[in-house]
């Protein structure tokens, strides 16, 4: 007899941590800085695409954006390291540059939060790549069937450096 409880409801993982800790350092600015590996795992009936959000709440400047993308098909159970699902589409992060930017905390500032938003939508968006959150988050709005959320951790020490 199986004792486990049978998974139900969409969720966000990730191979390379787990949900309230630490990123690796492969996928900050002070590694590869490419995104993670995600799974989505059980999305609900009704689907048609996602949009994905990863952003820092606790960064010194206000919430930081690192990461926009949209249009993510339905059938993606999966998001690689280094990679974007064909079809989706990115925006620009708060950095300026279109697609991932790595966690990077400031050094003293203390450790912070990194959310991987997912939203499970019933329509696809087919907004332009110059999209930005805001004009993102209300075009979700009204067609969010599910949204989850993974967070991963990070704070970088205070760096010194000694003379030779």
């Amino acid at each position: 007899m199986n004792n486990e409880t049978p998974v139900s409801g969409l969720l966000l993982v990730s191979t390379v941590f787990r949900d309230g800790t630490q990123v690796p350092p492969q996928y900050t600015c002070k590694g590869e800085n490419v995104n993670p590996p995600l799974s989505i795992i059980n999305p609900p009936n009704g689907t048609q695409s996602y949009a994905l959000i990863m952003h820092d709440p606790d960064a010194p400047g206000g919430d930081y954006l690192h990461w926009l993308v949209w249009d993510i098909s339905s059938k993606t159970d999966t998001i690689a390291a280094n990679s974007v699902p064909v079809g989706a589409i990115q925006g620009f992060n708060d950095s300026g540059s279109m697609g991932y930017t790595g966690p990077c905390p400031p050094p003293g500032t203390g450790e912070h939060r990194y959310m991987f938003e997912l939203y499970a939508l019933d329509t696809t968006l087919g907004l332009p790549k110059e999209t930005d959150r805001e004009t993102l988050e209300n075009a979700i709005e009204s067609h969010t069937i599910e949204h989850v959320m993974c967070t991963g951790l990070l704070a970088l020490a205070k760096m010194c450096c000694r003379s030779l």
